[in-house]
Parts: structure tokens; sequence; C-alpha cells
């Protein structure tokens, strides 16, 4: 058995969706996947003490840069010459790979194609059927507001579905917009998904005037590029069933 430690919310779901939690020896203090109780946290995952992932003695690392600013750590990482995974997807094609690069990169080769295989399948199936494909915002955070763009896997999760980001003509992973550019991208549906929010207040949004139906849903499903993004999309189905388009 492997000794792992895992870095980021996004690698540590993916570990216990292929039963690997138990073998996790170091984690971020983030992550929330079942089955790291017997893992040591080593602090948040912009702040990691590498020095406690080597005492950890750890037979790989895993990392990931779809977290802003994860650059530095995985530095640390390599000058500390420990193994290190770096994962880095943007779609859900390149989630579904990476879940597979994991699961190759313990042993489970089986676990993750059965993972990945039972995610497609389950996407395929909650792919609504509307007018026209409703156009959602997922707001990253408030203040200032921070929205997915094209090269986010909330777009290709949304175009499964039968929707579309509403900013997926918009370069990059993110960007921070005004009000009158939100206006202006003409949403059907906001999403609340603040990432590290403590509590999500989708209230703060409705506030703003612009009379667009807002839904709430938790970071753990639409912020991790892992198997938890169902959660997301199927939240997001039944916001979009509750619809009405003209």
């Amino acid at each position: 058995m492997l000794r792992l430690a895992s870095l980021t919310s996004s690698n540590s779901d993916i570990l216990a969706a292929l039963g690997a939690s138990s073998w996790v020896v170091a984690a971020d203090s983030h992550s929330d996947a079942p089955g790291l109780e017997g893992a040591r946290r080593v602090g948040p995952d912009l702040d990691i003490d590498v020095a406690a992932v080597a005492g950890s003695r750890p037979d790989l690392v895993l990392a990931s840069l779809s977290v802003p600013g994860m650059e530095r750590v995985v530095q640390e990482l390599r000058e500390a010459g420990l193994p290190t995974l770096v994962l880095d997807p943007v779609s859900v094609a390149g989630t579904l790979a990476d879940i597979r690069t994991i699961a190759h990169a313990i042993g489970l080769p089986e676990r993750g194609e059965a993972l990945v295989m039972g995610f497609q399948n389950e996407l395929a199936a909650l792919r609504g059927s509307y007018p026209r494909p409703p156009r959602v915002l997922v707001e990253w955070w408030p203040r200032p507001i921070i929205a997915a763009t094209r090269e986010s896997w909330v777009t290709e999760l949304l175009t499964a579905l039968g929707a579309e980001n509403a900013l997926g003509k918009e370069p990059g992973r993110s960007r921070s917009l005004t009000l009158d550019e939100v206006r202006a991208a003409r949403p059907d549906l906001i999403v609340c998904s603040w990432c590290g929010a403590r509590k999500l207040r989708p209230e703060v949004i409705e506030a703003r005037g612009l009379g667009v139906p807002v839904s709430a849903i938790h970071e753990s499903g639409l912020g991790r590029p892992g198997p938890r993004l169902l959660e997301g999309a199927r939240a997001l189905r039944q916001a979009l069933d509750e619809l009405r388009l003209a």
C-alpha cells in the first residue's frame, strides 16, 4: 500500500472515490473527503508545511494547479525532493483524464475506469431539454465579483446539461466583473458557489437588483475538478428545471 500525501480537496475527493483514503498519510486542512481521519494535516492548500509533508514519508504527493497560487507550493515540494504528481484540469474531460492518471499512479486502474464510466453515464442522463440553452453565470466570489469563464470545467459541465456558460466566450479560467458586465452577460441563472466561504449568501447576489434567479451550490460540487462535480451537476439540473425561459 502506497503512502500518499494529498494537498488539494479535489485530489482527496478522487482518492476517496477510488477507495484509497486510508492510504493518505498527509492532507491539506481543507480536504473533507471521508476516510482521512488518520492523515496528518499539513496546512491550507496555499500554505502547505512542506517539512511536515516530508516528515510523513509519502511515496507520492498529489498537488493541483487548479488552486491559483499553488505553483509556489509545487516548487517547494520539488526542491525538497518529494515525488510529486501535479494535475491541472480545466475541463470535465481533463478532470476525468486526471482520475485515470491518479488511478494508474496508485495501481488502481480498473477502479479509475469504473469511476470515469459511472461519471460519464450519470452526466449524460442529467441532460435537460429547454426551449433554448439557459445562460448560467457561476460566481466564485462576491467582492469583487469573480466568475467562471471559458477555460473552466464549468463551461463543459453546463454544456453537458443542455445549458451554457454566460461567460463562455471570455478567455481564461475566471475573471472579475463589474455589475454592468454581469448584466451584459444576460444570465438566466446566477449560481452562488463562493470558494472558501464558510456560508453561502445568495441574498447578497439577489440584493444587486438584477432580477435574475440565484441558486446556491457549495464549492465542493462546482469548484473542485473531481467526482463531486456530479453533485454540482445534479443541483444545477434542478435549478435549470425551475427556470421560466422566454
